[in-house]
């Protein structure tokens, strides 16, 4: 069997983790693999006989996509057994059976973090997506459960987790080692469901409390500056320089910060799995987590902290009690670090694939 892969969006932030997790277990098959995308990023996985490349340099969900998909390219694709994408989004005129994954309905769930336009157009992707799908793959129940809802029950869904990098556990035994600091790290964007006005509102009241520990956001101030000025406002408005921004930071220099913080927050209001918290803990980093239900399912048996989601009193007073304890010391048991692997998830694409 032959398995076209779209793998456009290999470097973007979670769908790229998704795919890059799966691909070496995906390899492993008897299959022939036909990987479509950037060639200097895909090449290294030419030293497998069984995979060749398409370059293919076609935006995701852009007209060209829908419209105008390179006849060459498409004749390429339509001679393999199946096309799977790991998001929700593939060019017409695909004659084999396509195979997607929804990471969640997000833009279905929360229509105001878009404008009334994108929301159609998101719907419309949606829809398009469940129709045309042979069948669905999702990251947790919680998204199954979702898209059912909005979609129906005519197409199988079938979950497959999301996973933690094979370099975070590959950095675990250095991390172990590092000495900690008086730093809270938060990794995320400035999108409103990501819950960082909730941690910056709790963070001024514990620093009116004289702790002395500094705020890290993973990302570039400039781009939060311009999705939205009243975060920086805020921050800005602290004198003391307690809250910062890590700027572009490689994967080795993101490991190191994880590992090196005292506490992870992530004040989440929606999500489809959510990676932070397990690749913290598996870095030796507690995990402090809003309790929405996508991430109780997903660490109901992790020694994670939930909070009230939305609920700044709530996020301080446990901010405020696990720092207390002063516990540098965190190890998360080997059982709980292989909860999730892409190796089960690719086991569970290549049976359904089959």
């Amino acid at each position: 069997m032959t398995i076209a892969i779209d793998c456009r969006m290999f470097n973007s932030s979670g769908i790229g983790t998704y795919i890059r997790g799966c691909l070496p277990f995906l390899l492993q098959s008897d299959n022939n693999i036909l990987l479509i995308g950037n060639k200097d990023e895909l090449k290294s996985y030419l030293i497998n006989k069984n995979v060749s490349i398409i370059e293919c340099n076609v935006k995701p969900f852009s007209f060209k996509e829908l419209l105008f998909f390179p006849l060459n390219i498409l004749k390429q694709i339509n001679k393999a057994n199946l096309y799977f994408t790991p998001y929700f989004n593939f060019p017409s005129n695909i004659r084999i059976p396509v195979f997607t994954v929804i990471h969640d309905v997000i833009f279905a769930d929360l229509p105001e973090i878009t404008s009334k336009t994108g929301h159609v157009i998101r719907m419309l992707f949606y829809k398009r997506a469940y129709r045309k799908s042979a069948k669905i793959f999702t990251v947790s129940e919680f998204s199954k459960s979702r898209i059912e809802h909005y979609f129906g029950f005519k197409k199988p869904v079938v979950v497959t987790y999301s996973a933690i990098q094979q370099i975070f556990l590959d950095y675990k035994e250095l991390a172990l080692s590092i000495k900690k600091k008086d730093t809270i790290i938060f990794i995320g964007n400035i999108k409103k469901h990501k819950g960082l006005d909730c941690l910056l509102d709790a963070f001024f009241q514990i620093k009116k409390e004289g702790l002395p520990h500094k705020l890290l956001i993973i990302g570039n101030k400039d781009n939060f500056r311009s999705a939205d000025n009243t975060f920086i406002e805020k921050i800005e408005s602290m004198s003391d320089e307690s809250i910062c921004f890590s700027g572009f930071i490689s994967d080795e220099k993101l490991m190191e910060h994880i590992a090196e913080s005292v506490l992870l927050v992530q004040p989440s209001m929606y999500e489809g799995f959510c990676l932070p918290p397990l690749e913290a803990m598996a870095l030796g980093t507690r995990a402090l987590i809003s309790d929405i239900p996508v991430l109780e399912e997903i660490y109901s048996e992790f020694p994670v902290t939930f909070f009230s989601v939305c609920n700044s009193i709530d996020l301080k007073n446990k901010i405020l009690e696990i720092l207390s304890k002063k516990e540098d010391s965190f190890t998360l048991p080997k059982e709980l670090i292989f909860k999730y692997t892409f190796q089960k998830t690719a086991s569970i694409l290549l049976n359904n694939f089959n």
